[in-house]
């Protein structure tokens, strides 16, 4: 019996935590297709996603290394998720067993229009507000992306019920390059949320933890440490913040 270490990753909004898992193989560390697809899924979610698209959801519990892919651009780890436009597309799991065996599984899926559309709250870059308009931040220019009031650039302070309730923020960027490389902390550098974010154009989103809200909210608890975005490298304009209820 070999015992085999690896990593299933979760990734949030493009945001990877990973748990170690232990797997007993008895075949000399190799899986078959079948097996593979008994333990892996992919699930096209249009209620938790608004009017903008389908959330597709991509796991598998098998003992390998697993990349998925939608439509050409790959996925972090063995749980993903990515808003996919109407029409029809092919998810493709590619997965290395611990033997070096390669298997590759196909799964088309179909998103289809959503009837029960959400409402938008913006936070910043609201269509009906003509101050505020799309920006490219700097490179290690942590006040471009600070949410302040007094202390960002371009920004403006979340409220404590945005926090508190755990929103998911979506974030509407255009022109992202290639090495686009983003950090989430607050603005005053003690505490780093997500680190190394790799965003693409178009809707990208961020959840709100419990924690989050308690060190940036300005009330209720909150330490009023303001949310604060900050790009490593890269660039992209951002074109508006928002959430959907």
């Amino acid at each position: 019996m070999k015992k085999i270490l690896f990593l299933l990753c979760a990734a949030v909004c493009a945001f990877a935590a990973c748990d170690p898992i232990h797997e007993d193989i008895s075949n000399g560390g190799h899986i078959t297709l079948d097996e593979l697809k008994a333990k892996s899924s992919v699930v096209v979610d249009k209620a938790a996603s608004g009017q903008f698209g389908n959330v597709v959801t991509c796991q598998t519990s098998a003992p390998v290394n697993a990349k998925w892919t939608i439509a050409g651009k790959d996925l972090i780890g063995n749980y993903a998720w990515k808003k996919m436009k109407l029409g029809e597309h092919v998810v493709v799991l590619t997965a290395i067993c611990p033997d070096g065996t390669e298997l590759v599984a196909s799964y088309p899926i179909s998103c289809q229009e959503i009837t029960n559309a959400l409402e938008k709250f913006y936070i910043y870059g609201d269509p009906a507000k003509t101050d505020e308009a799309p920006f490219v931040p700097g490179a290690w220019d942590a006040a471009a992306m600070r949410f302040s009031s007094t202390e960002g650039a371009h920004l403006p302070t979340i409220p404590d019920d945005v926090y508190f309730g755990l929103k998911t923020l979506i974030f509407d960027v255009s022109d992202v390059t290639d090495d686009f490389d983003l950090k989430v902390m607050n603005g005053w550098w003690s505490n780093t949320y997500y680190d190394h974010v790799k965003w693409v154009s178009g809707l990208n989103e961020l959840q709100i933890t419990e924690t989050m809200a308690k060190e940036c909210a300005k009330g209720n608890g909150g330490e009023g440490r303001d949310l604060d975005l900050m790009l490593y490298s890269g660039s992209m304009t951002l074109n508006s913040v928002y959430y959907e209820e």
